[in-house]
């Protein structure tokens, strides 16, 4: 797995654009979120149908078609130096297809956050478009508005990233060692449910990945890393960097889980990274090489996430 191509980093003034590509927005956490950025002297500007519910299914954003032309006619926008998830939920795996992958390259690269249902969307980012993506917080998600070290974080990583090329484990190793590679990942239950489709990458090969997921029981989290592990997809990773599962039941139920099926890699496994579904979830960049230490329980990126 290569390195992938960096955007160039915020400054102050720049456009963002809020998009909603899964599941519907509350309109009060969405002007709470923009405040956050207007904070940061960006000015956010809110694609059309952000707010829009679908007349059939209340648990997506609007249309499929509404969505994937919000996220695209905001990606090719150049004035447009940021896209931002306002949320996630469900609905991206409905849109992906219908975006312009062409027109989508012919723009060039620009910064694209989000997380969890937004999963798939990094992953097609990668295969699609050979990007480095950030794996942060959503600009309306109340973990973001109420939290100041999410808050703090996304911003640095937008605006100073060399400031935040390391990022400290508050658990421990699972699996000793010290490993190099490009970080990938997301959801584990969006990564599981992309295997096999158009834009899912195939070979993990020289891959840091790095893993979350919320309201997961232990044996369904045994089902999907069992999953990746009989079709293949974890060959050739160098280590995994475990992030948050909240709801996910007795942490040492999932301790002995992720023992058993990852420690079986022979790859350095280590715990509690600070991303995904939890309170003050960092940022993690996808795609870019970094250093996996479980020694001493961080992972370093070799460059800064943007340019």
């Amino acid at each position: 797995m290569k390195q992938l191509v960096r955007p160039t980093r915020l400054a102050p003034g720049a456009r963002v654009a809020v998009v909603a590509p899964s599941g519907p927005v509350a309109e009060e956490r969405l002007q709470a979120g923009l405040d956050v950025l207007r904070g940061w002297d960006l000015e956010p500007v809110v694609a059309p149908h952000v707010l829009d519910r679908h007349g059939e299914f209340d648990y997506l954003a609007g249309t499929d078609a509404h969505r994937a032309a919000d996220l695209q006619n905001a990606w090719c926008d150049p004035s447009v130096a940021a896209v931002l998830c306002a949320r996630g939920g469900y609905g991206v795996q409905r849109m992906v297809d219908l975006l312009d992958w062409d027109a989508m390259r012919a723009a060039g690269p620009k910064v694209f956050v989000g997380f969890s249902d937004i999963t798939v969307l990094h992953e097609a980012f990668a295969t699609r478009l050979g990007l480095v993506t950030l794996y942060g917080p959503a600009a309306a998600g109340v973990d973001f508005i109420k939290n100041t070290r999410a808050q703090d974080h996304l911003k640095a990583t937008l605006f100073a990233p060399e400031t935040v090329r390391s990022i400290a484990s508050r658990g421990s190793a699972l699996v000793p060692g010290r490993a190099r590679g490009v970080t990938y990942g997301g959801c584990l239950s969006l990564l599981v449910s992309d295997l096999g489709t158009p834009h899912a990458r195939t070979d993990a090969r020289g891959g840091l990945l790095m893993i979350e997921d919320v309201g997961e029981q232990a044996y369904r989290i045994d089902r999907m890393l069992t999953q990746l592990l009989r079709a293949d997809r974890l060959d050739g990773v160098t280590g995994v960097a475990l992030g948050s599962w909240q709801g996910c039941g007795p942490y040492d139920a999932l301790r002995a889980v992720f023992a058993d099926r990852l420690g079986r890699l022979g790859v350095p496994v280590v715990e509690e990274f600070g991303f995904g579904h939890c309170d003050g979830a960092l940022t993690i960049p996808f795609g870019l090489a970094a250093e996996l230490d479980a020694g001493t329980g961080t992972l370093t990126f070799e460059e800064s996430a943007l340019r």
